[in-house]
């Protein structure tokens, strides 16, 4: 926690990247409660709530190799500002232009947007920050964007008293017009100088198809991707079940956001957990250690006959969740080069897009056969085994063949330079 303040206090351009990112975060939360009652109103469907929640997802999981690519071969703190230019639109699009197919096809152009910004954002925070401070960056990051989306459907509740839910979609295409101004000014891109070159040798898909390969060809990343994948899986599910595991705890609406709060400030504090650095051995401990956690958790809030008891597991699982989803995200960052960056950034929102719609898409199907306590336990005991797997792999591929470490390699060649070269 104090190295993380000590950022901030020391650099004027994380207290604005993280300005930036907090109002955006929370514009979301608010946002995304007022795109489901606006989809409703215009469809007067459950259908439309599933469609604008999977239309987020769908242009990252279908195009995420694509998309992270243009984030290696081009600026990325152009990108960045991209996909936040396009999810101002969009937002602001969806609040004022009438009819659910309009909505569709802005809630599909928010999701392009949120396809190119977070692996440009992601693979520019080494450039940004420094790779001494990622742990720092890459844990406030977490904290603040949960906090948001926990935040946000808190305020927007009294916020809709007195305005229509299209005029709060307007307002969160407005923030997220503001952290496309901060990004403009933000050092994102500290890529090899073949870069430019590179780029028009090979064709866009040729480079996407390399990410891939590159993920696969190391298996201690593309088992952290998957297992971060899993757990998304899983806490997809949960999000699901949540409403209906309050119906039968009897805890009623009060209860099931409660339930939220909880669950949203438990990731939060796993992020602002997960702020200390290490040797990839010890992120990737950390990292098994999250995913255990969260299992048992899951057991716990499926088992506990009570809301209370409910409620705290939720919070842990939360906690489990933060710890992997930040840790996952500092791994990639050092343990790929940084022209490949955006590419593995790419395939991990594609994989963790997949997961998320896969989750939705299922817990729908499994909760008409089973009860909502007995999905918990079923996705608790389904993450434990995630847990095993990960961990013997992880142990496994370090045994086998040692992957390279590019980031030590670059870390020490940043401390070569003058201090006012770095970052």
């Amino acid at each position: 926690m104090r190295a993380i303040v000590q950022l901030l206090r020391q650099e004027a351009r994380a207290r604005r990247f993280f300005a930036a990112h907090a109002q955006s975060a929370l514009g979301t939360g608010v946002g995304f409660v007022a795109l489901v009652l606006l989809a409703y109103q215009r469809m007067r469907s459950p259908w439309a709530i599933a469609l604008v929640l999977l239309a987020d997802f769908l242009p990252p999981m279908l195009l995420g190799p694509v998309l992270g690519t243009a984030a290696d071969r081009w600026s990325r703190r152009w990108c960045a500002v991209a996909g936040d230019a396009a999810r101002a639109v969009a937002f602001a699009g969806m609040g004022l232009v009438g009819g659910f197919p309009a909505t569709f096809a802005f809630a599909l152009l928010a999701g392009l947007g949120t396809g190119i910004y977070k692996p440009a954002v992601m693979s520019g925070m080494p450039a940004l920050f420094g790779r001494e401070r990622l742990p720092q960056a890459n844990s406030l990051y977490g904290t603040l964007t949960e906090l948001g989306y926990t935040l946000g459907p808190a305020l927007a509740a009294p916020l809709m008293l007195a305005l229509e839910p299209g005029a709060l979609l307007v307002a969160n295409g407005a923030t997220f017009a503001v952290s496309a101004l901060v990004l403009a000014g933000m050092p994102l891109d500290g890529r090899s100088a073949g870069a430019s070159e590179r780029a028009e040798q090979a064709s866009i898909l040729r480079d996407a198809r390399e990410g891939v390969a590159l993920v696969r060809a190391r298996p201690r990343l593309a088992t952290v991707i998957l297992g971060t994948g899993a757990v998304i899986l899983f806490g997809g599910m949960m999000n699901v079940a949540e409403l209906l595991l309050v119906g039968q705890l009897g805890a009623g609406r009060s209860g099931y956001s409660a339930l939220v709060a909880a669950s949203g400030i438990g990731i939060a504090l796993g992020a602002l957990a997960a702020s200390r650095g290490g040797e990839p051995r010890t992120l990737e401990k950390r990292f098994s250690g999250g995913l255990a956690l969260f299992a048992a958790a899951l057991v716990a809030t499926g088992a506990t006959p009570v809301f209370a008891g409910a409620l705290v597991a939720i919070a842990v699982a939360g906690v489990g969740n933060g710890l992997v989803i930040t840790y996952e995200r500092l791994i990639i960052q050092n343990a790929t080069e940084e022209r490949l960056l955006g590419r593995v950034f790419g395939v991990q929102n594609a994989v963790d897009s997949a997961a998320f719609a896969a989750a939705f898409v299922s817990a729908g199907a499994i909760l008409t056969a089973i009860s909502p306590r007995t999905l918990f336990v079923v996705a608790g005991i389904g993450g434990a085994a995630v847990w095993l797997a990960t961990r013997v792999a992880l142990v496994s591929a370090r045994a086998r063949a040692p992957e390279p470490e590019p980031a030590a390699v670059q870390v020490a060649a940043r401390e070569r330079l003058p201090a006012g070269r770095r970052g």
